[in-house]
């Protein structure tokens, strides 16, 4: 066998599970040139949070101690100056974006994985008379100033009466894929929409400004992305298995617990830090909620946009702390993440 030529040793692949010299060079620096520009954008906020307000204006410097001397000035402003008024948003950050995860990924998935297993026949007439119910109990709160805990037991023990006793009466009904597709729906409708009323029905009950409200609101709204994604993990898990157990007496809950979530670890990780991100970045609802007792960091960022204009300084300060945690939970969970992306890539 003569030797290969230059141009077949650069080019053609030695083997099957080797790349070419040239498609190797090639696809290492397109990866190194993308690592930069992502990476870039966090390099500059950590080294913005080192400079002087004079230093920040000036114009661009890249290189600690060659371009600029690095100074702890607004580390110290947010941390000894602020104390108090910045740890305060960050611990109600911290609370508001875990708990509302934990609770959206747990309800999410219990009803995923209820719409892949347990096929559903919803009357339409008792989805309506929940929603007739459901406009009566906002109206009694609202304009005669009813206890909203007391109207909204009654209300349900009215709709458990309404749905046993007329609910078997009505035809027309809704099938697992019309729940699903009103689930994913309620995502779609832009936040800024609902936030009036969202402002106005906890104004009523005495809930703007608290935990309970940030957190229930978080939930509600990345509840139908936990449900879409999830559903497609628990789609991909063997029935044969849970039948199996169940041949053996095993409850559907315990099924659900010991086997389904253990298979489903990676989907839960990826869907867990998704919600999470979301959650921990989200404005436009913090906005009109809370005013200081719940206030989140993103509500703290954009406050050091004053009226002398944008405070780089110290926005990169509150930046850098603010995505110091997910950057460790991503790379925590990076195998578990990386393989729940995976699920599903090559079924069809």
């Amino acid at each position: 066998m003569k030797d290969r030529s230059l141009f077949q040793r650069l080019f053609e692949p030695p083997s099957l599970t080797e790349m070419a010299p040239a498609s190797r060079i090639l696809t290492y620096a397109i990866l190194i040139l993308w690592a930069i520009v992502v990476l870039f954008p966090l390099y500059w906020v950590f080294i913005t949070s080192f400079k002087l307000p004079f230093q920040v204006n000036d114009g661009p410097d890249f290189l600690p101690f060659l371009d600029f001397e690095p100074s702890a000035h607004a580390w110290r402003y947010i941390f000894v100056e602020l104390g108090n008024d910045t740890l305060r948003p960050y611990m109600n950050s911290v609370i508001i974006a875990l708990t509302s995860t934990v609770l959206a990924v747990t309800i999410g998935s219990l009803a995923a994985y209820a719409l892949v297993r347990i096929q559903y026949n919803v009357k339409i007439g008792t989805i309506a008379g929940f929603i007739v119910l459901l406009g009566a109990t906002v109206y009694a709160v609202t304009q005669f100033g009813t206890p909203w805990h007391v109207t909204a037991a009654i209300a349900l023990a009215l709709f458990f009466f309404f749905a046993t006793s007329f609910g078997r009466h009505f035809r027309r009904s809704l099938g697992n894929n019309d729940i699903l597709f009103w689930i994913i729906s309620n995502r779609i409708l832009p936040p800024v929409v609902a936030v009036l009323p969202i402002y106005l029905m906890f104004q009523r009950v005495g809930l703007l400004d608290t935990h309970v409200a940030m957190i229930a609101t978080y939930m509600a709204v990345n509840l139908p992305i936990v449900v879409w994604l999830m559903r497609d993990f628990f789609a991909g898990i063997p029935i044969d298995l849970e039948e199996s157990a169940e041949i053996d007496g095993a409850s559907r809950i315990r099924i659900f617990a010991t086997i389904v979530l253990p298979l489903a670890r990676p989907g839960l990780a990826a869907t867990f830090l998704l919600v999470l991100i979301l959650a921990w970045n989200e404005y436009l609802l913090a906005l009109f909620i809370s005013t200081a007792d719940a206030q989140t960091m993103p509500l703290l960022v954009a406050a050091q946009n004053a009226t002398r204009g944008p405070q780089w300084w110290y926005m990169s300060v509150l930046i850098v702390i603010m995505i110091a945690p997910i950057i460790a939970m991503t790379i925590l969970l990076q195998k578990h993440i990386a393989r729940g992306l995976m699920v599903g890539a090559v079924k069809g």
